[in-house]
């Protein structure tokens, strides 16, 4: 498979919606914020972002990563005790990478990784503060007030020592990733060619080292098949640490009663926790070497991923496989008494993902999307998630 065809395949797996000399109306664009932007913001101040997904009409990159939008805010509105803080947010102009721009006309249609919704018509609302888990116990603490003064007192001391008032203002930190969307066709004005990256070759000899690796994890406690590889880096274990910290993703804490605590803050809270701990998988009976995430503000959604090293070479080099799925949500688990993660069943979508924040940070020397006909196309996890995928392994040579 081409490098071409396979960039094209794996920015497939995003929303896109081109034509052949446009991008029309509903096409998302996905970016990372540039400026830090609040809902204590003016009317009429600057913010700027930039692409971190290409955009593809057939085989050319319609918007490639690196181009920059810029906007306005349109208005904002603080939150107070029972109201919830807005943001609007108005973009309108795009700067390729050559240095042209023309305009554009985008809205914000979602926010990646964030506790805040946004409205159809592009607007971000924030949290309502009495709808917070804090909020909730001081109302439990209040009734109780009013028959045990003494002891709410004391449960109310032990709650402030330990928990933290929910921040209920908006804020988009410089690095926040959002996806706009076009509210006018974009007409083409240029197109660039597929840089910085080659096909891996041989490929033969890829594709057969892809056949022959595992494909599913296995969860340990309990033991039940799990989580789907769907990405391989070929490289030091140093060039894997390096692509992702320049990637902005963050390893994870080990799993224990410290960890445990500050994920029951985190959600009280409803913040992040970008340390925030991953349950165990095996692969071949072994746990991952290296295990990273992505978080924004809030615990309940992240990009998260595990790496296992494996003792096959190619073309001299270590070889590491990665399971890597989005958390959309979380729950109780009564059977493993904690909590949980829900994913999105479309793995695919992280693949993307994976590799495009990778290309971003300029980590990736080569690419390819590699057959596997024993993966089936549709599994479960070890708690009962739908996996959906394509069954293709994307492999990156990393720099």
């Amino acid at each position: 498979m081409t490098v071409v065809k396979a960039f094209f395949m794996l920015a497939a797996c995003l929303p896109l919606v081109s034509s052949a000399s446009s991008l029309a109306i509903g096409t998302t664009i996905a970016v990372r914020m540039d400026t830090k932007v609040t809902s204590g913001a003016e009317a009429g101040d600057k913010v700027e972002a930039v692409v971190v997904a290409p955009v593809l009409i057939g085989d050319r990159v319609f918007l490639p990563q690196g181009a920059r939008v810029a906007g306005t805010v349109k208005s904002a509105t603080p939150a107070k005790p029972d109201a919830r803080a807005d943001l609007l947010l108005e973009f309108t102009e795009l700067t390729l990478p050559g240095g042209s721009k023309m305009p554009l006309s985008a809205k914000i249609s979602g926010l990646d990784n964030a506790r805040e919704s946004v409205t159809g018509d592009g607007l971000i609302q924030g949290i309502l503060g009495t709808e917070t888990l804090t909020s909730r116990m001081d109302q439990g603490l209040e009734k109780l007030g009013a028959k045990y003064a003494r002891f709410a007192d004391l449960l109310g001391a032990v709650k402030g020592a330990v928990l933290q008032k929910a921040d209920t203002e908006i804020t988009l930190e410089q690095g926040a990733e959002l996806e706009l969307t076009l509210t006018a066709a974009l007409d083409l004005a240029e197109v660039s060619p597929i840089e910085k990256v080659t096909p891996i070759e041989p490929a033969a000899e890829l594709a057969a080292l892809v056949d022959a690796i595992p494909f599913q994890t296995t969860a340990e406690k309990p033991a039940k098949p799990s989580d789907v590889t769907n990405l391989m880096y070929i490289g030091t274990r140093e060039q894997i640490e390096a692509a992702f910290q320049a990637a902005g993703w963050a390893t994870a804490a080990q799993l224990d009663a410290v960890s445990g605590l500050e994920t029951m803050r985190a959600v009280a809270e409803q913040r992040g926790y970008k340390e925030a701990p991953m349950s165990t998988l095996l692969l071949e009976g072994r746990p991952p070497v290296m295990v990273y995430q992505k978080q924004y503000n809030t615990f309940a959604k992240r990009h998260h991923l595990r790496i296992f090293q494996r003792p096959e070479k190619f073309q001299g080099r270590e070889v590491w496989v990665c399971a890597a799925t989005y958390d959309t949500g979380i729950d109780f688990s009564p059977e493993n008494r904690t909590f949980i993660h829900k994913i999105d069943s479309q793995i695919d979508r992280e693949r993307a993902k994976v590799v495009f924040d990778l290309m971003y940070a300029d980590k990736v020397k080569a690419v390819a999307l590699v057959e596997r006909p024993k993966v089936p196309t549709a599994s479960e996890n070890a708690t009962g998630d739908k996996i959906e995928t394509d069954s293709r392994m994307a492999v990156l040579l990393l720099r």
